[in-house]
């Protein structure tokens, strides 16, 4: 998702003459197309079909994309990638190769000859999601080890098609990186009503295969005053519990896929480190974005982070490439960090070439804020302006969970927290307030109130004098509910994900796109969390009956509002 956004990013950044002068090739080890890996659970419950799932790619003939070509190693020395159909210079290299699923060391997983057993699956990769939708055809029982948030939303959906699901955690509550023990009760208690059952403080001893190899159960060790669990007497005051299993998931988390930039000697750490250019200390010619980059803040694992690193990566290489104004007759052209020579004996042209190895990044959310007033055009963000690229979202079937900023135990005592906890309706919603701003909410099962702290926090908006107003009703309310389409302001925005308005939908369409696929491709809506899917989805039902074929959309000038057409027929309301 990084890489395929990098190389769109960065043919934006340039006019068609620079575009001209690069060469841009992205190399994928998949053979598919760009696609939401965020969306594989949803594909795992049934909501949505892969063909839904894809992602534009980038649409120009001046991008060489690779399916298939797995790079195998970086030669600094020489500026090359190199594969295993052949080498493909580079004057910068960008990594964005996401992270892989950790699997845990657990008897019978990781000691076992091939790989996974037969019923064992991790979920990361189309393939993945394909292999546990045909395992819960017949599956009797499954269990998902990991109550985070990929672990949930598999749960989730595989009770959805109608499987038992037990999920087995570690931690005391579900998703406790993320939520406080009061709001994790309040999960657990919804996927109990979901049919789920939730082992928590409990440790995967084994999981048992059969004389076949396939995996027939999953051994736990909980504490002895474990819910439902008659004493074992096992030794260290801890029961052993064995459920019987016939489809495991491991959400076990991610681990940055770093084996490329060890290998050619850059400094690694959780991920591949660069500084705030994005930059490989080592290395000013390797780049690395998204899931497997360890920036200075830190990686989040977010997809936000990563698009965000996308867009200033891309600015800071189209001004490498772009000539400046003051550049003498006959002399360098280029501006930034990449000099315009190569090693000698590459055997290379004048024309710059830029190898990325396509990946992706594991969870989803909104769209980074603008930037702080006094960043530096083109330059790096002020760390304050990262605030917004940490809204944790869980998409499951029948659950709504959204997290964002600090929360629980992390708070600081400056800050003000409030709390409506409601556990009977599977209701809790916590707000943090520092300095007048919202810094941190939690929002379990109440979606609307979570879309609207996520604007508020995203966009740092001021609170009201009285937070309590966060927990149950909008910020800024509309005077007049936006029921249809027509009724919904130009401004209002559609898609957290990428800030896409319905104007933006609506001028797309007047530029000829005509269908959701069209949207997404013109405009990036639904191609984030895929929450704003059934809206694009009525807006172009609307857009479709209101112009059949573009007679329709009436003219700028002649409706008398400059700059976009104007379908509807209704006053537009702010």
């Amino acid at each position: 998702m990084v890489g395929s956004r990098f190389a769109n990013d960065l043919v934006a950044c340039l006019s068609d003459d620079e575009v001209s002068a690069v060469e841009i090739t992205v190399l994928g080890a998949e053979e598919y197309e760009p696609y939401n890996r965020v969306l594989l659970s949803e594909v795992v419950a049934g909501k949505v079909d892969l063909a839904a799932i894809g992602l534009p790619g980038a649409d120009d003939d001046r991008v060489t994309v690779r399916r298939g070509t797995e790079a195998i190693a970086i030669d600094r020395s020489a500026r090359r990638v190199i594969t295993a159909d052949g080498a493909y210079p580079y004057d910068a290299v960008v990594l964005a190769t996401g992270a892989a699923a950790r699997v845990p060391d657990i008897c019978g997983i990781t000691d076992q000859a091939g790989g996974l057993p037969r019923g064992a699956h991790v979920l990361r990769t189309l393939d993945d999601a394909r292999g546990i939708v045909a395992a819960s055809v017949n599956a009797r029982h499954a269990v998902v080890i990991g109550a985070g948030v990929l672990g949930l939303e598999v749960a989730c959906g595989l009770a959805y098609r109608g499987v038992p699901v037990s999920v087995v955690h570690g931690g005391a509550s579900p998703m406790d990186r993320q939520l406080g023990t009061d709001a994790g009760r309040v999960v657990e208690a919804s996927l109990a009503r979901l049919g789920v059952h939730t082992w928590t403080d409990a440790r995967t001893e084994r999981v048992r295969t059969d004389r076949h190899g396939r995996v027939c159960g999953v051994e736990l060790r909980t504490p002895d005053d474990a819910a439902d669990v008659p004493s074992s007497g096992a030794a260290g005051g801890a029961n052993l519990v064995d459920i019987e299993a016939d489809l495991v998931v491991l959400a076990c988390g991610a681990t940055p896929e770093t084996g490329l930039a060890r290998a050619a000697g850059l400094a690694v750490g959780r991920g591949v480190v660069v500084g705030d250019d994005l930059a490989s200390p080592d290395d000013a010619r390797v780049f690395a974005i998204g899931d497997c980059a360890e920036p200075p803040e830190g990686g989040t694992g977010l997809i936000a982070q990563g698009w965000d690193q996308s867009r200033r990566l891309a600015a800071a290489l189209a001004s490498a490439v772009r000539p400046r104004e003051d550049a003498p007759v006959g002399g360098s052209t280029a501006t930034g960090r990449l000099p315009d020579h190569r090693p000698a004996g590459t055997g290379e042209g004048d024309r710059p070439s830029m190898a990325l190895r396509l990946a992706t990044s594991a969870v989803v959310r909104p769209v980074a804020p603008e930037p702080e007033p006094g960043t530096p055009a083109g330059g790096a963000p002020a760390r304050a302006a990262v605030t917004g690229v940490d809204v944790v979202r869980v998409k499951a079937v029948g659950l709504e969970i959204v997290t964002m900023g600090v929360s629980g135990a992390a708070r600081a005592p400056e800050h003000r927290a409030l709390t409506l906890s409601d556990p009977a309706s599977g209701r809790h919603v916590e707000v943090v307030v520092a300095d007048g701003r919202l810094v941190g909410a939690t929002c379990v099962g109440a979606a609307d109130v979570g879309a609207d702290l996520t604007a508020t926090y995203t966009r740092r908006v001021p609170v009201p004098a009285d937070p309590a107003h966060l927990l149950l009703r909008p910020v800024a309310p509309p005077p007049v509910q936006a029921a249809t389409p027509t009724q919904m302001p130009d401004q209002t925005t559609v898609c957290q994900c990428n800030g896409v308005t319905k104007g933006d939908l609506v001028a797309c369409w007047h530029d000829g796109a005509r269908s959701v696929a069209d949207l997404a491709r013109g405009t990036r809506a639904t191609t984030g969390c895929g929450g704003c899917r059934d809206v694009v989805c009525g807006i172009a039902d609307w857009l479709a009956a209101a112009d059949p074929s573009d007679d329709g959309v009436r003219d700028t000038a002649a409706s008398g509002t400059a700059g976009r057409p104007v379908l509807s027929p209704h006053p537009q309301r702010s």
